[in-house]
């Protein structure tokens, strides 16, 4: 199971493309290699993107979903509306899909974010604004983290 830590600031190119962090890269090992699936984020104004491993457990669930029911549909294709494949190419780079980067506002500056199974990518500018929202983080930790055990089990 992939749990991927850590915030890094990253400079896009004329081209769309950035250095991968070399601290996810490491975090990921032979993961890397098979490659990404990178999409808007159905929650906030960024984009994430899935090791394709983690790609195809969402996919899995996707396709067990009856389309022939509305709302189930108009889900699927939000999911996988603008799912891009990615690989890391030959240097490291990973490119930003353009309809995605003008979707998310990605700049020539943006935050490379660790999140668990996934990667998100922000502009810079709005993960520093979404960071510094007002939350009650101890309400949302106890509403969301209230019930869960942390023993080993």
């Amino acid at each position: 199971m992939i749990n991927l830590l850590g915030e890094y600031d990253c400079k896009i190119d004329s081209k769309g493309r950035f250095m991968f962090p070399a601290g996810l890269k490491k975090q990921l090992g032979t993961e890397a290699e098979k490659g990404f699936v990178v999409n808007r984020n159905l929650h906030a104004d960024c984009l994430v993107v899935y090791p394709i491993d983690e790609w195809e457990k969402l996919n899995r669930g996707l396709r067990k979903l009856n389309r022939l029911i509305k709302k189930n549909d108009d889900f699927v294709r939000r999911v996988m509306g603008g799912a891009t494949p990615v690989s890391l190419d030959g240097v490291g780079r990973f490119l930003v899909p353009k309809p995605l980067a003008s979707s998310a506002e990605i700049a020539k500056e943006v935050a490379v974010v660790g999140s668990g199974g996934v990667i998100e990518i922000w502009n810079k500018s709005k993960r520093t604004n979404a960071m510094s929202e007002d939350l009650d983080i101890e309400a949302l930790a106890e509403e969301v983290m209230g019930d869960v055990s942390f023993g080993d089990e």
